[in-house]
Parts: structure tokens; sequence; C-alpha cells
């Protein structure tokens, strides 16, 4: 079963990978680095932060870890993440979602 991994994710199985090998391929170094600098959350803070956006009845798994990756402040943040699809969620979904980011950050 794939499932969608958030930045945390991708950070945590990177350094685990680089324990375990001499080295890293040049792809997994760039990944890892890109993961060092844009992670700012802890991976259980991140994971528990999908598992409540998740418990939105509005929310899938792929925008849960585009938000939690993200974390965006703002609504236009917010609306750019659901935009490629064309969803436009109402202003009250928005404040939802930005409330409970606003818990992590």
């Amino acid at each position: 079963m794939r499932r969608y991994l958030t930045l945390a994710e991708v950070k945590d199985i990177l350094i685990k990978e680089n324990e375990k090998r001499e080295e890293l391929s040049p792809l997994q170094k760039a990944a890892l680095g890109h993961a060092e600098e844009f992670v700012v959350l802890s991976l259980d803070d991140t994971l528990q932060l999908v598992d409540e956006l998740m418990a939105l009845d509005f929310v899938d798994e792929r925008h849960a870890v585009k938000i939690a990756d993200i974390l965006p402040t703002s609504p236009d943040q917010v609306r750019a993440i659901y935009a490629k699809e064309k969803i436009v969620l109402p202003p009250e979904q928005i404040k939802e979602i930005l409330d409970i980011v606003a818990k992590y950050i």
C-alpha cells in the first residue's frame, strides 16, 4: 500500500539510511540536505499534525501531508495548496486548518 510521506519522515529515513551505509547517493544527499533545511517540526509533531488534519472531513492524506510540510500561516497559502485540484474551501474550513497548524508552530 502506498502512502504519502512528510518531509520530516523522509529526513528520518535518510538519516537512518546514512547511519547504516558508508555513504548516501548524490540524490539522497541532496534530498537529505533539502529536508534538513526545510523541516521545522519534529517527526512526532509532524505525524500528530497530519493525524489531526486528517480527522477533518475535508482534508485527505495528500493535502494533510502537504499542509504539514508547508505549515501555512495565511488563508492564501491554504488556498494555494488546494488550487491545483481546483478545490475551493470555504473560509470556515480554511480557518479550521490554520487553527490546527497554529498549535504546532
